[in-house]
C-alpha cells in the first residue's frame, strides 16, 4: 500500500493544481446551488432537493445540473 504524502512533501506544482481544482469545484457548486435556489421548481427537471444533494458530488453533480437539470425559462 502506498504511503500518503503530507502537504509539505508534495511538489509546488501539485499543490497549485490541488488548490485550483478545489476553487473550481467550489465555484461550480456555488453557481449550481445559487441557480437552484433562484429558479422556480417548474423550471427544474426533477426534484430540487435531489439536485441540491447531487451538487455535492465532485465536479459531476454541479456540471450535470447546469447541463441537464435546468429547463428553459417559461415565458
Amino acid at each position: 500500500m502506498a504511503q500518503k504524502k503530507r502537504w509539505n512533501e508534495i511538489s509546488v506544482v501539485s499543490r497549485w493544481r490541488i488548490v485550483v481544482l478545489g476553487i473550481v469545484q467550489l465555484a461550480l457548486q456555488f453557481v449550481a446551488l445559487r441557480d437552484l435556489v433562484k429558479r422556480p421548481a417548474a423550471n427544474v427537471r426533477g426534484s430540487k432537493g435531489a439536485w441540491a444533494a447531487a451538487s455535492f458530488i465532485n465536479f459531476l453533480g454541479p456540471i450535470a445540473y447546469l447541463a441537464c437539470g435546468r429547463l428553459r425559462n417559461k415565458k
